[in-house]
């Protein structure tokens, strides 16, 4: 074992898989036996552990762990007093924050909070909604859901307040939404003591570095295209490049072509190798990437 090793704590559940493909695209070879919760991380500076997302922020807080990757939904429910890292808007379903929205039968009369009162509400998030409702001066009976929140309304409860990245789950079992709360997404969170420390503090901020490389890699790719000199003007006008592109001689020494790097958004790469192969580039190479850092 190290002589120094930070203790970190991944989500457990529906943002599992993503959280450790993200890691793996992080440079972190990720592997789980689904027999134990300890997962091998790959480094041996870094001990960790998988947990349901709503328990990781107390163990972050009591300092049981260094270090974590939880919702900003569960970090306000529990209240609870951390370091926020860096924010990674990353979700099981795509690249996206997930929206906590209060929401009720489509047949309902309940257009904003005050109509709620004297009302049956149940959610995951029975603080933060019981802080809503004192915020708005109602007095409601908000009960916790131990899951299929929204098949609950109208026969069971008046009103949900439930997450959703899409909204598809809602619609399905007849919900409106009536307000948005919050935006939540992946936090990745710090006990105080531990951000102190030296040592833990460079490990932590290399490890958001590299996560934060890793997702800005997600929706883009590097193009290469030889092109000629009278023609690179035409090419260079056809890139929305993250910066400039990279312009340089041929190793063959023909002063008359020049190779063109980049890194461009997939989602328009289908316009751009059209437009590119028009302007006069040839032998235009796609590739992926594993990190950006910006």
């Amino acid at each position: 074992m190290p002589d120094r090793q930070l203790r970190i704590g991944l989500p457990k559940g529906s943002l599992q898989g993503s959280t450790i493909e993200l890691f793996r695209k992080a440079g972190f070879p990720v592997t789980v036996d689904e027999r134990a919760y300890s997962p091998d991380l790959g480094d041996d500076e870094l001990w960790g552990v998988l947990l349901r997302a709503q328990e990781l922020p107390l163990y972050i807080e009591h300092g049981v762990l260094d270090c974590g990757l939880t919702g900003y939904d569960w970090i306000l429910e529990r209240g609870v007093d951390l370091h926020e890292i860096t924010d990674l808007v990353y979700a099981k379903g795509g690249m996206r924050p997930y929206r906590w929205v209060l929401a009720v039968h489509e047949s309902s009369d309940v257009d904003r909070w005050e109509d709620l009162a004297g009302k049956r509400i149940a959610t995951e998030l029975v603080a933060v909604t019981e802080r809503y409702l004192a915020d708005h001066g109602v007095e409601a009976h908000v009960e916790f859901s131990w899951g299929a929140t929204e098949a609950k309304c109208p026969d069971l409860v008046d009103a949900v307040v439930e997450g959703t990245e899409t909204g598809s789950t809602l619609r399905a079992n007849n919900l409106r939404v009536v307000e948005t709360l919050f935006e939540s997404s992946t936090r990745f969170v710090a006990n105080r003591e531990a951000w102190s420390d030296p040592w833990k503090r460079q490990k932590m901020e290399s490890i958001a570095l590299l996560l934060n490389a890793a997702l800005e890699a997600e929706n883009m790719v590097g193009l290469k295209m030889n092109v000629r000199q009278v023609e690179l003007d035409a090419v260079i006008a056809c890139l929305p490049a993250l910066k400039h592109p990279t312009v340089s001689p041929l190793t063959n020494g023909d002063e008359e072509w020049v190779a063109v790097e980049t890194v461009v958004d997939a989602g328009l790469v289908k316009d751009l190798i059209p437009a590119l192969k028009a302007a006069g580039a040839q032998g235009i190479i796609e590739y992926p990437l594993s990190k950006v850092v910006v």
